[in-house]
């Protein structure tokens, strides 16, 4: 593609890969975030040492946007101050939804009144787009959202029915006032949109069912560049390995881990590693099936991918889960379901199976298990697959769906439908 963009981006997700891919074509005309190390207080204070910082201070001074300029950056560290508290504050999913709904309408209408450099178009995240997008229109700019899980509808659907099945997760099930906020937002910025980006197949086909133009939609996988180095030797004799990686929960199909670990006994280990907010009680249950690992730094990850024989991510709902790819690039045969938006093909790299079915997870762990051969191979083949979906190849694919935009503004229009 030619002309400049500006990107605007709450948070350091995938360690800020939109706005670096941009800069590293030259294209980068702005970008737009709430805290970063690179400018304001987080600047000084990450001169500081480490061990003298809180651990959420950290986190924050620890986002740096790599190969992006400090000079075409612009942060809002009043406004990422009073998220991040508010955020502290938060006590369930109904609160953190309203807050998503005020973060996003708060940092677009903060990126609306900045300016847009000169830019030919405008990249954004659903949900926290909408204000800006009419601002970039009015200004004839084109504008792509991403939309980086399935709709919120789909989201509050899907989980409403885990939350039914499995009241003493989650509690009784309470209707979430804000969740129609923020689908009206996202619907919203669709209808704006001159391309709706999607990380899956997954993600396109539900936001299309939900009113999003079919012809804007593209499906661009995700990359990452691999960090944990594949296994070389397939382990053979004992029970089979599995790990799962995220937020241990209904929404990444947390029960059905611990119902086909039930199912299959002593014959395969199940391991989690990731946060939880579950009760007490509800993770002594599952603990009885499952080695709960909790919080697992970035630094030990490598040593849980190199125990496991086997990656596990039944999830309900994703848009396309970053751990799957860095579960193929450290060679491990994956099992999941279509809704983690992976790339796993189903027999080659591991197994696709059904959401909410425990048992076609234990027959694929089985499967692995007595087959040795077949594990190798897969291991092999999620290499490779791997290589395919690096961070260059990301940028790439996602260079090639925005070529149709035009690398002018184009004429104000004055109103935007």
């Amino acid at each position: 593609m030619t002309g400049t963009v500006v990107v605007s981006q709450l948070g350091a997700r995938m360690h800020y890969a939109v706005p670096r891919i941009f800069a590293s074509e030259g294209q980068l005309a702005h970008f737009y975030t709430d805290i970063c190390a690179t400018k304001s207080w987080p600047r000084m204070v990450n001169r500081l040492p480490k061990s003298l910082l809180p651990s959420s201070v950290q986190r924050l001074v620890g986002r740096v946007p790599k190969g992006v300029a400090p000079e075409l950056i612009s942060t809002f560290p009043g406004f990422g101050i009073r998220s991040a508290v508010r955020r502290l504050r938060l006590a369930n999913v109904i609160e953190e939804t309203n807050h998503a709904v005020w973060a996003g309408s708060e940092f677009s209408r903060l990126v609306a009144s900045s300016g847009f450099h000169g830019a030919a178009g405008l990249y954004a995240f659903a949900g926290d787009a909408l204000e800006q997008m009419v601002a970039a229109k009015q200004q004839g700019m084109w504008t792509a959202v991403e939309q980086m899980i399935a709709p919120r509808d789909v989201v509050e659907e899907l989980v409403k029915r885990e939350q039914q099945s499995f009241p003493d997760w989650a509690g009784p099930h309470t209707d979430n006032q804000y969740a129609q906020a923020f689908a009206e937002r996202e619907k919203a910025e669709w209808e704006l949109a001159d391309i709706i980006i999607c990380p899956s197949d997954f993600v396109r086909r539900n936001v299309i069912a939900l009113g999003g133009r079919a012809e804007r939609c593209v499906v661009v996988p995700y990359g990452i560049d691999p960090q944990f180095p594949p296994q070389e030797i397939i382990r053979i004799g004992g029970p089979l390995r599995v790990l799962t990686v995220g937020q241990v929960g209904l929404r990444k199909g947390s029960p059905y881990v611990a119902e086909a670990a039930r199912l299959l006994g002593t014959s395969a280990t199940f391991r989690m590693a990731g946060p939880s907010s579950l009760s007490e009680r509800v993770m002594a249950q599952l603990s009885k099936h499952v080695e709960l690992r909790g919080i697992v730094p970035r630094a030990e990850m490598a040593e849980e991918y190199d125990w496991a024989d086997v990656f596990l991510l039944p999830s309900i709902c994703e848009g396309s889960a970053t751990a799957i790819y860095e579960a193929l690039a450290a060679g491990l045969p994956v099992i999941c379901t279509e809704n983690a938006g992976s790339v796993v093909r189903d027999g080659i790299d591991g197994f696709v199976v059904p959401i909410r079915d425990g048992e076609a997870i234990a027959k694929a762990v089985a499967t692995l298990t007595n087959n040795v051969g077949m594990r190798a191979a897969m291991s092999e083949s999620a290499v490779e697959r791997a290589a395919d979906f690096t961070v260059k190849r990301y940028g790439e694919r996602l260079l090639a769906a925005l070529s149709v935009l035009p690398a002018q503004r184009r004429a104000p229009t004055g109103c935007v439908a």
